[in-house]
């Protein structure tokens, strides 16, 4: 599991996936969600939008990231 830190007290997934290097666009990003292959805490997300706090889980392609803050 990796840990990525964010300023603000949220993020929305899509910044997320960017921010983590899991992605490298939005586009890349809504279609994963779309095809049901991003979970967050444990339950398939497929809003782009969905607001991640710390202690967040987010699993793509079997690496795990949770949301810090600073």
């Amino acid at each position: 599991m990796r840990e990525v830190e964010i300023r603000d007290d949220m993020i929305r997934l899509g910044q997320l996936l960017k921010l983590a290097g899991l992605v490298e666009h939005g586009a890349e990003a809504k279609e994963l969600l779309e095809d049901g292959q991003v979970e967050v805490n444990g339950a398939v997300e497929t809003r782009r939008g969905k607001q991640l706090v710390e202690g967040d889980e987010v699993l793509l392609g079997g690496e795990i990231v949770r949301v810090v803050t600073r």
